[in-house]
This record gives C-alpha cells, sequence and structure tokens, in this order.
C-alpha cells in the first residue's frame, strides 16, 4: 500500500503529535447518536431494584440525571472532544433479570457528532447505578457498551447490526 493509499488520522498532525480536529469551516448539521450498555448484578440487587429497596435510594433516577449531566460535560473528560451544544438527551434505564439496561440518545445541531456524549451518557449512568448498588453486591460490572446508531453528518447515518 501506497501512502497515498494509507489512511489520514485527523487527530494526529504531520509529526504524529495529537491535536484537536478543526471543525470551524464544517456547516452545522441536526446529529444524533444513541449508545447502549448493561450493568449485571446479582439476583437480591434485581429484586431490590425492582422493590425501590436500594438503601441508598432512588438508583434510576440519580443514573438517568448522572447520565444526562455527563452527556454535557463529555469535553471536560476527553480532551479531543470538540465543545458542542447537547440540544437534548434522554437516558433510559430498565431492570432485567441479570441488572440494569441502558439507552441513551443525544441530538445535536453542530458541526460534529455526539457518539462520544452517547457513550458517556450511558458509561456514567452504568457507574452511578454500581455506586449505588456496591454495598449489596460488589460483583457488579459493567458490560457492553456500545454505539447502535447515528445519524446525520457527512458519513451519513449508521446503525450497528442486529440492533433495533
Amino acid at each position: 500500500m501506497s501512502s497515498a493509499d494509507q489512511p489520514t488520522f485527523t487527530h494526529l498532525d504531520e509529526s504524529g503529535h495529537a491535536r484537536m480536529v478543526d471543525v470551524t469551516l464544517k456547516q452545522p448539521t441536526v446529529r444524533s447518536a444513541t449508545a447502549r450498555g448493561v450493568v449485571r448484578c446479582a439476583p437480591e440487587v434485581v429484586t431490590a431494584l425492582r422493590d425501590g429497596t436500594v438503601p441508598k435510594g432512588d438508583v434510576l433516577a440519580v443514573a438517568r440525571i448522572s447520565g444526562i449531566q455527563a452527556a454535557k460535560r463529555t469535553p471536560e473528560l476527553l480532551p479531543l472532544a470538540h465543545v458542542i451544544g447537547v440540544h437534548g438527551a434522554t437516558v433510559d434505564l430498565v431492570v432485567t433479570d441479570t441488572g440494569v439496561e441502558i439507552e441513551a440518545t443525544v441530538r445535536t445541531a453542530d458541526r460534529t457528532g455526539v457518539e462520544m456524549e452517547a457513550l458517556t451518557a450511558v458509561s456514567v449512568a452504568a457507574l452511578a447505578v454500581v455506586d449505588m448498588v456496591k454495598g449489596l453486591d460488589k460483583a457488579t460490572a459493567i458490560d457492553d457498551l456500545r454505539i447502535v446508531t447515528k445519524t446525520g453528518g457527512k458519513s451519513g447515518d449508521w446503525h450497528r447490526p442486529g440492533e433495533a
């Protein structure tokens, strides 16, 4: 493969140093991204979540707000992420027989996508669940964090195969 055929990594300068991509000339467009993840926990934790008896309080409410707040603060955590307007963010949590499924959708009308914001929302919501139930189950684990769909931008729409 010749150097002309090699992919260009936009987060690296000519010397191979990390840099923030300049998106100044890009036109704002409507974009969205949805991410999912799972918090796996013991059956007694699932029971406490369903019964509302977790000693630290309303786990799902705290996790939902934590995830939304995290989406808005993504550039503070990821040094090459752009500061963009997060114009919409939802974080949904569902208690299942094996734990908590989390889905976050983030929307913007800006120059770059919101995939990292959606992943950050799910990650921090999952961390909030773990924080609130770790006293009941130290083996609680975060699993299967992924982007499932993104829309807008130059690359267009994308959906993870096998995900609804």
